[in-house]
């Protein structure tokens, strides 16, 4: 049957427009990853660098109000207990940093004396960790939901109230303990250190910003429907252990990011509380400029691909009529007529072809031959000259198509691991030789023995019924039979067998029927080796 109809002109010219094709589009391959590994290089260290500008605005807005919650201890109207004042200094220090949602003095015994907006005042908290952390050392509370003040703030949006604490000790001019400067921080000014950063990545689309507490991986901020839950990607625990850096990677969702990724550590005296900060981008759209690129390329290799096709008509124009000729004669030849390639002068490249395919026709009978020998090779065990897997499944290939009932037997030598250990490989190689030998003597004509592997054999029955009894029988005598001792190197060796095996009938699938035998060979090596099991009785 002819593939190509048309004239070999056309046919060069559609080569001339396929390899030119295979070009444009190997190419475009090679300049779209170029640049999509390129992109991604520029996007996950642009992704870093926005995590660690967070990160650093989180640290030192942080560091701003513990310094002036640490400064605010110190004045002489708190260590005086100017209850008056202090509520005063506390109203000024929340007007005039509103993310102060609640700042509250207590005395040593944890009541609220002084308080903004009064709220608290008289209340003991003398239990809660704002004060009891805070007793000895200034205390960093990561985020949490309001508890006390849950009913007292104004909260116009509604949305659970969450706060950071800083807290510190307070002590008057002879250095005694007299209470605890608690304040608690609004959430929402991480939510503005976010609208900052998003201002900043306004260009980039599907940019998005996360906080992951240490202390459970809990999200502190991110997309609403996400707040709250635990976290697991890479990048979290990457932060951890090399601070910062980006990567690749598959979230809850299913979907592939770019993810920037930073450990926060503090900023000058304020120890930080370890938050991770990440900022994600989803590869489509990170890649979206890249796949760009390569559009235009297949675009302007398009155009390429119909200029060489034009030009590979006329080139092709120049050489059709003797290779037309050589055409016709290679066709008699796929037809199986004896033919003589005639020879060619004038064109090199076409006298080259006229030669080599008188040598084809020549070589083609002596290759045939060489064929059948390598064949014969790839289907024999090298060691013990019986068929290997590759023979075994040839043989099989063969005989469901010949017989109605075949009989399989997997055979595992008992005791040749200590035979090796004890011998060496040289004896536990002439062991195995000797037993494909007790094997091939044994089988009938129609029968095969193939070594599959290591001390392993299969040995394929045909048989003119579906006899479990038969194979019983048969698995009994090749126990016995290699039961007997052998002689290697003038030592007497011992070895015993375990067989299982399994029936096959026309219609059955014979991978499963091997596979049974496997599993009956397997259950006699758990149960007690060197005897026999059909399938049917593993069961």
């Amino acid at each position: 049957m002819k593939i190509f109809k048309g004239s070999l002109r056309t046919l060069l010219a559609i080569i001339f427009a396929i390899v030119v094709c295979i070009v444009i589009v190997i190419v475009s391959m090679f300049i779209g990853q170029r640049s999509i590994d390129e992109i991604e290089s520029e996007i996950g260290h642009s992704l870093e660098d926005a995590a660690y500008v967070m990160g650093e605005n989180l640290d030192q807005y942080m560091w701003s109000r513990y310094g002036e919650v640490s400064i605010l201890s110190e004045l002489q109207e708190l260590k005086q207990q100017d209850y008056q004042n202090a509520s005063d200094l506390l109203n000024k220090l929340q007007e005039r940093f509103p993310s102060f949602s609640w700042v509250g003095l207590t005395n040593q015994d944890g009541t609220v004396i002084a308080s903004t907006n009064g709220i608290l005042t008289g209340h003991d908290i003398s239990t809660r960790p704002v004060f009891t952390e805070a007793l000895d050392e200034v205390f960093i509370g990561d985020v949490h939901e309001a508890v006390l003040l849950a009913e007292l703030l104004p909260n116009p949006t509604g949305e659970t109230l969450r706060f950071v604490d800083i807290s510190t000790p307070v002590y008057d001019d002879e250095d005694n303990f007299i209470g605890v400067l608690a304040a608690h921080l609004s959430w929402e000014w991480a939510q503005e250190v976010e609208n900052f950063m998003r201002d900043t990545l306004q260009n980039r689309e599907g940019i998005e910003f996360f906080i992951v507490s240490k202390a459970d991986d809990s999200i502190l901020l991110g997309p609403k429907d996400m707040v709250g839950e635990k976290l697991d990607v890479d990048s979290v625990q990457l932060s951890r252990e090399s601070n910062k850096g980006w990567t690749i990677e598959t979230w809850s969702d299913g979907k592939q990011y770019l993810t920037g990724y930073v450990l926060t550590d503090g900023y000058s005296d304020y120890p930080g509380l370890e938050w991770t900060v990440l900022v994600r981008q989803p590869v489509d759209v990170a890649y979206a400029p890249a796949k760009e690129l390569v559009r235009y390329i297949f675009i302007v290799g398009s155009m390429l691909v119909l200029f060489f096709a034009i030009a590979g008509w006329f080139i092709a124009g120049r050489i059709t009529d003797p290779l037309k000729r050589i055409t016709t004669v290679a066709d008699n030849l796929r037809d199986g007529a004896t033919v003589t390639i005639p020879k060619y002068e004038g064109i090199r490249e076409i006298e080259i072809l006229s030669t080599s395919l008188r040598d084809l026709v020549t070589n083609l009978t002596t290759t045939e031959v060489q064929l059948e020998e390598m064949e014969h090779v790839a289907h024999r065990d090298f060691l013990t000259g019986l068929a290997n897997r590759n023979g075994f499944d040839h043989f099989l290939e063969q005989a469901i198509d010949t017989y109605d009932h075949l009989t399989i037997l997997y055979l595992d030598l008992d005791g040749f691991k200590a035979v090796n250990d004890k011998f060496g490989h040289d004896a536990g190689d002439k062991l195995l030789i000797e037993v494909g030998a007790r094997l091939d003597q044994f089988v009938q004509k129609d029968d095969l023995v193939s070594r599959i592997g290591g001390d392993e054999f299969v040995v394929t029955l045909s048989s003119s019924s579906n006899s479990i009894e038969h194979g019983n029988m048969v698995g009994e005598q090749l126990i016995s039979l290699l039961n007997k001792p052998f002689v290697i190197d003038d030592v007497m060796v011992s070895i015993g067998c375990s067989v299982g095996g399994a029936t096959w009938s026309k219609g059955d699938n014979i991978s499963d029927v091997i596979r049974l035998a496997d599993q009956a060979l397997y259950s006699v090596k758990r149960s007690g080796k060197n005897r026999m099991l059909m399938h049917e009785e593993s069961t």
